[in-house]
């Protein structure tokens, strides 16, 4: 089977597709035979070993898990002695973290880790980015905000995976939305679900008067000192991109800013938000938003219309 790796850190260039055996379940493991599966900001920061610090967890010289993607959809097609829940032939759609991958042909995967039936209502394409975009801002605006009907949120990067997806989550929680992007897509947005726009190429934030309960900073672009003034007396900044700067400001401020790497939480916490997500799909209340695809051995393109920051919703990798 081909996957996608990278053996040091740096450029798209990197990325090499490789043949690997197609791996054989473990009594509690099915193999997912890879319709489709995500490419994400987050893979390119961790392929660039960027910020350096994170290095003393990626690997000081070279990176130790050498595998790309984490969100998939696609078939099973083999399972171990124990599974229970599952059968060759399901649709499947979930999430693997630091593992052998998703961008790759098949992977193996517990049934109690992140992997649910794929609702009859969205295709693998739509599937596979959810748990990326919107595990990560699900968390965020449920687990660490606490979003209540009637609050006031402030998106930064609302055009972006997560923040089209917090914006969406922000609306089935309903909370009133002011959503962060360019011109271009202040459409995009509105058609999501945001209440108001601010387009940060004509509008500085410094020049807002508006009080929000909670600052989502989805593209790890805004920091604290500035966004503070922003803030209702009970309000937070929160972001999902960790920088020195935002390390600092946590430590100095733990009641106002908030920090989390979704993918570390507990497997049973993120089954949790994630079973809610695929029943919000299934009743058709949430809707994935690709930008581009891209076939396996493309995916070296793919991070780099990553890195031009211009994407709008999700990229996905789509197998032949």
């Amino acid at each position: 089977m081909k996957a996608a790796i990278y053996t040091k850190y740096g450029s798209p260039e990197v990325i090499q597709i490789i043949d690997v055996e197609i791996p054989l379940p473990k009594p509690n493991e099915v193999l997912v035979k890879i319709k489709a599966s995500s490419a994400t900001r987050a893979d390119t920061m961790m392929r660039q070993g960027k910020p350096k610090f994170g290095r003393l967890f990626l690997g000081l010289f070279k990176p130790k898990n050498t595998a790309l993607g984490t969100g998939f959809s696609g078939v099973v097609e083999a399972i171990g002695s124990q599974i229970t829940k599952f059968k060759v032939g399901d649709e499947v759609f979930g999430e693997k973290l630091f593992s052998n991958g998703c961008n790759a042909d098949y992977l193996c995967i517990s049934e109690d880790m992140v992997i649910e039936l794929k609702p009859d209502t969205i295709s693998h394409y739509q599937a596979a980015p959810i748990c990326d975009g919107f595990l990560t801002s699900y968390n965020f605006l449920k687990d660490i905000a606490d979003l209540q009907p009637g609050q006031h949120i402030l998106i930064n990067g609302a055009s972006g995976s997560l923040g089209s997806a917090a914006v969406q989550l922000a609306r089935l929680m309903s909370a009133k939305v002011t959503a962060v992007c360019s011109t271009r897509n202040i459409d995009f947005v509105k058609s999501i679900g945001a209440d108001e726009v601010i387009d940060y190429t004509k509008i500085s934030l410094t020049n807002i008067n508006e009080k929000y309960n909670v600052i989502y900073d989805s593209v790890g672009a805004l920091s604290y000192k500035v966004s503070k003034k922003l803030l209702s007396s009970n309000g937070i900044f929160m972001t999902p991109v960790l920088s020195g700067q935002i390390l600092c400001q946590r430590l100095l401020n733990p009641k106002k800013v908030k920090f989390a790497a979704t993918g570390i939480k507990k497997t049973e916490e993120l089954k949790r938000l994630f079973l809610d997500l695929a029943g919000f799909f299934k009743q058709g209340k949430l809707h994935t938003n690709i930008d581009k695809s891209y076939k396996l051995p493309d995916i070296a393109e793919a991070h780099h219309y990553l890195e031009t920051g211009r994407k709008v919703g999700n990229i996905v990798i789509v197998n032949q």
